[in-house]
């Protein structure tokens, strides 16, 4: 891999390790220590995931226009700013207004890294998308379990962590990423030639993230309804960020395992996405029944093989689509949509369990599956006149 590329998966753990002190104990702290229900929690999540769609559409446009270096810092700046203030006020409703701003800065940020790897690495197609992914997993791996342990002695510490390694992605981001954004030589947002082949990508590019929508609306019940329904069977604070230690682990150490695992159809990325939705619906199986710890561990795991298939392919495919020019567009539009999906996914989650149960929920969430299926299988059909139906990577 490029020298640059390591830079940018340094500064993409340290982001990561820095927020996943916090988000898995969102959801904990607004209804254990605020004394909100699970739907007002869920509102207040979507109003900081709301905030993040914004920032990476606009964060995806600032990269084709300024450059992911002045973008990232921009969104840096921004995310420290609030995180300060979080530190000094942090009760109801300040925590609502800094985790909202939080939300629009860290958004700005995620596109532009997504975008730079692409550049600097464009003969490792998955590959510099994967390890990206990997950074950021390490990050949930160290945040989320050193942050159950620093909230058991003070959710205060959390929001200092949270802090302190955003600084240290700030120092990061301005000593190292000047010169990798000088060499990616980003044109501005131009439009290409053939009109009706980049409808035809932008149509398959919204198909497939209509899909990587509803996995998210999944994937985030696990940082929300499920983190607090953990706490109601008595699952302590400690195991349930355990599961993101897990999480995060499985990831960077099961890589070579899962590279083999693909080998034969590493080269269709639909197919990939489709076996990792099947194995989300397993996870959630799992986990509509789990009464004990060690269920949670094995849903958990699961739902990890099942991320690891999905997560990286969808990038590289916006990756693949995007004409000269406008890869920080369409990154933009990849972020956006995993962003929607956590913005929704909880209050849908709270307000099906707040209504009904955690079992109906459950089915609803396989039911979503089911549709996220059906459109990745016919998401590459725009493109069936103009390009082959698989995606290329190396």
């Amino acid at each position: 891999m490029p020298r640059s590329l390591w830079l940018l998966i340094i500064g993409m753990m340290v982001n990561v390790t820095g927020s996943s002190f916090l988000w898995p104990l969102n959801t904990i702290y607004l209804h254990d220590h605020l004394g909100k229900t699970l739907s007002m929690a869920g509102i207040v999540l979507m109003l900081n995931a709301g905030a993040s769609v914004a920032g990476n559409l606009i964060g995806g446009f600032l990269f084709d226009k300024l450059g992911g270096y002045r973008s990232i810092l921009l969104g840096i700046l921004i995310t420290l700013t609030a995180l300060g203030g979080m530190n000094l006020w942090h009760g109801w409703p300040h925590y609502v207004v800094f985790l909202t701003i939080v939300g629009f800065g860290s958004g700005i940020v995620f596109p532009s890294m997504y975008a730079m790897a692409g550049s600097v690495w464009p003969a490792g197609g998955r590959k510099a998308f994967n390890a990206v992914y990997v950074a950021q997993n390490i990050g949930v791996a160290v945040g989320a379990s050193l942050g159950g342990l620093v909230a058991s002695f003070s959710f205060n510490y959390i929001f200092l962590a949270n802090f302190v390694m955003y600084i240290v992605f700030f120092l990061i981001a301005l000593f190292g990423y000047k010169k990798i954004s000088a060499q990616a030589g980003h044109t501005s947002v131009i439009q290409e030639s053939r009109p009706i082949r980049d409808r035809s990508k932008l149509t398959a590019l919204l198909l497939i993230c209509g899909a990587y929508l509803l996995c998210w609306v999944g994937y985030v019940q696990w940082q929300s309804t499920i983190a607090s329904y953990t706490q109601e069977i008595n699952i302590s604070l400690k195991q349930y960020s355990f599961l993101w230690t897990i999480n995060g682990a499985l990831i960077v150490l099961a890589q070579p395992l899962l590279s083999k695992a693909i080998k034969r159809f590493e080269h269709n990325l639909k197919i990939q996405i489709m076996i990792g939705t099947v194995i989300f619906m397993l996870s959630f199986a799992v986990a509509a029944f789990a009464d004990q710890f060690m269920w949670f561990v094995a849903a958990m795991i699961i739902l990890t093989v099942g991320e690891m298939l999905i997560w990286p392919a969808v990038p590289t495919i916006a990756n693949s689509l995007a004409p000269k020019g406008r890869e920080g567009f369409y990154q933009g539009i990849v972020n956006s949509t995993a962003t929607g999906g956590r913005m929704i996914g909880p209050l849908i989650g709270g307000l099906m369990v707040d209504m009904f149960s955690m079992q109906i929920l459950f089915v609803v969430l396989i039911a979503f599956y089911i549709a996220a299926m059906v459109i990745s299988s016919m998401y590459d059909r725009p493109l069936k006149k103009k390009e082959p139906v698989t995606i290329s990577v190396h």
